[in-house]
């Protein structure tokens, strides 16, 4: 003999129920997207401020060597060098702009404009304004990344001059 199943009646307690899993999932969703994406964001800017880093560095090791692209004086081929190894963070304007190639004496620190062998280069960003996805803070305001790295310059190669220009 087979049994019928009984008609489930809801009470109107549990009819009222019915909308609090979408207004729950609504609760914990957006404070979650915005935790997850607030990482991403800060990832990225972690990110940028570590390839301009790296720039930075190589444009310096390749200061020291006194070398330069065909064509290009020795800072222009520098900040050549910081171009191409930011990973597309640093485009020609920010290299016009914000990097900077300063030469100093090594005995007392002071900047000439001489790049002769023993002098102490620097290679500069500074300025970079690192703009947020989603800026979950009231400012809307950029991260501003300065990054530097300086080195002592090589000797040139026996009976070798330096570049023809700075």
């Amino acid at each position: 003999m087979a049994t019928q199943a009984k008609p489930m009646h809801t009470s109107p307690s549990r009819r009222r129920q019915r909308g609090n899993a979408m207004v729950e999932a609504t609760l914990v969703l957006v404070p979650f997207f915005a935790i997850v994406l607030g990482i991403i964001d800060f990832g990225r800017a972690f990110y940028a401020r570590t390839a301009i880093q790296y720039a930075v560095q190589a444009g310096t090791r390749y200061a020291v060597t006194f070398q330069t692209m065909t064509g290009m004086c020795q800072d222009a081929s520098i900040k050549e060098v910081v171009r191409k190894s930011s990973v597309g963070f640093l485009n020609a304007t920010d290299i016009a702009n914000k990097t900077f190639v300063r030469y100093y004496k090594p005995d007392t620190l002071a900047e000439t404009s001489a790049n002769m062998p023993g002098n102490i280069v620097e290679v500069s960003v500074e300025g970079y304004e690192f703009r947020w996805i989603a800026p979950l803070w009231r400012t809307a305001a950029p991260m501003i990344v300065l990054a530097r790295s300086s080195d002592r310059m090589e000797g040139l190669p026996g009976g070798s001059s330096g570049p023809p220009c700075r």
